[in-house]
């Protein structure tokens, strides 16, 4: 097995220079898709929602360089009967369509089931988003409806739920064990 091209970290105050020159660089991307802060006063609320005990967010991070590849973000987390969460994610240019994203979602997820301890993870992506929906898939993940779930800006639109659950012995994602 090939090394890591990537790592995760947690976003601290030591990245928000790089951060926003990140968003501010990716902000053709990301338009329409997230809204990712622009100042470093969004920056600052960022790091405080990180900090909630339903959110987890990480930072993909290019293991050669320390660049900014893009942003993983477990979202609504929660710790009942079926422990879950919404994942979200993001690249940064002009890192996009590499891969270096599908290697961070992958670690992310591996932290997801195991010291996470969650066994079921949904994505929210938009309709026609296909780079989105290309990773999901790729990473097991299942389609399971549509619906008008999410805010982006101003704006409710529609998006489809894909998730990947583990349940029993390892922790193995349900799509790895078939």
């Amino acid at each position: 097995m090939l090394p890591s091209r990537v790592r995760l970290e947690r976003p601290d105050a030591s990245y928000e220079r790089s951060f926003l020159d990140a968003c501010h660089r990716s902000r053709e991307l990301h338009r329409g898709l997230v809204t990712v802060p622009a100042t470093p006063a969004d920056y600052r609320a960022y790091l405080d929602d990180a900090q909630r005990p339903t959110r987890a967010s990480l930072l993909v991070v290019i293991a050669a360089t320390g660049g900014l590849a893009g942003v993983v973000d477990f979202l609504e987390i929660k710790r009942d009967a079926v422990p879950a969460a919404r994942l979200g994610y993001f690249a940064f240019l002009p890192h996009a369509g590499q891969g270096l994203m599908r290697e961070g979602v992958s670690q992310a997820i591996g932290l997801a089931f195991g010291e996470m301890g969650l066994v079921l993870l949904n994505a929210d992506i938009q309709v026609g988003n296909w780079r989105s929906r290309a990773l999901a898939a790729g990473l097991g993940f299942a389609p399971t409806g549509v619906e008008r779930s999410l805010r982006v800006g101003a704006r409710w639109l529609w998006h489809e739920r894909w998730a990947l659950e583990t349940f029993g012995s390892g922790n193995q994602p349900l799509a790895a064990r078939a």
